[in-house]
């Protein structure tokens, strides 16, 4: 059995509870060394293999899993954030199938939501935005030219940017090329919930020299868009006294004032 568990955004205290329990119970854990927090690795109980996937390669990786599973033993496959973005979990899974291996998947939280809290952003604001796009600039993994930062950034949408931190320049032109103006709200978060996190506010224009002058190299997630000034937003309707739901009447509805003939809301 494989179990591929979100290891977080890194903060060791921030993988689930059914994360960390697979942890404990696992045989032989791989992890993406290169991006996972060490201290999860404290979770494991004696006795339990360990191999860090940074340097392996897809092939490598299932055959470490086989060995154990010959030997009736249970593996974490332990990935940073969540692995259903940019995980590459899919090409390890449909690879277990062919051989006959069960595996399943434990989420964890995404770098996009440890971002998020780091700065107390709320992505999705009234009058703002109601959207989130995930997104990359393409690089050596080339992106469908359908999916480019320019056409999603007609949109005017929050868009978070993975893996790009070495493509700022280029970045910074194809969202104003698609519609951002260059003085649009930016955020450079680094490493995100870990203990050496920087976040550093900024524009859609100065995303290269913001990320030059903090010296951030790596391991950083680009956030674009107004929700990330968080001004002139409007108040949500869940909690606005004159707005009915489905628990509560709104101040209006108790005055008739939504009323058709029939008298129905």
């Amino acid at each position: 059995m494989v179990h591929f568990v979100g290891a977080g955004s890194g903060a060791a205290d921030l993988i689930t509870v059914r994360g960390a329990r697979l942890l404990g119970e696992a045989d032989q854990i791989i992890y993406a060394g290169s991006l996972v927090n060490p201290e999860l690795l404290e979770y494991r109980k004696k006795g339990c293999l360990v191999h860090d996937s940074a340097g392996m390669t897809l092939e490598q990786v299932i055959g470490k899993i086989k060995e154990a599973e010959d030997k009736g033993m249970e593996t974490v496959r332990l990935h940073t954030g969540d692995s259903s973005i940019y995980g590459a979990i899919r090409e390890q899974m449909d690879f277990l199938d062919r051989l006959g291996i069960t595996n399943d998947v434990c989420p964890g939280v995404s770098s996009i939501c440890g971002a998020a809290a780091s700065m107390n952003l709320e992505y999705t604001l009234p009058g703002i935005s109601q959207s989130v796009i995930i997104t990359r600039m393409a690089g050596r993994t080339p992106v469908p030219e359908r999916e480019s930062i320019a056409s999603f950034a007609a949109h005017r949408a929050t868009m978070a940017v993975f893996l790009s931190r070495g493509m700022l320049g280029p970045l910074s032109k194809e969202l104003i090329r698609g519609g951002y103006e260059k003085d649009t709200p930016a955020a450079i978060v680094y490493k995100a919930t870990w203990p050496d996190e920087k976040k550093m506010l900024c524009t859609v224009g100065t995303l290269k020299e913001t990320a030059a002058r903090e010296h951030i190299t790596k391991t950083a997630l680009i956030l674009v868009g107004d929700a990330i000034a968080h001004n002139c937003y409007e108040r949500s309707k869940l909690y606005d006294p004159a707005f009915t739901t489905g628990f509560r009447t709104g101040l209006a509805d108790e005055k008739g004032e939504h009323k058709d003939e029939a008298g129905n809301y």
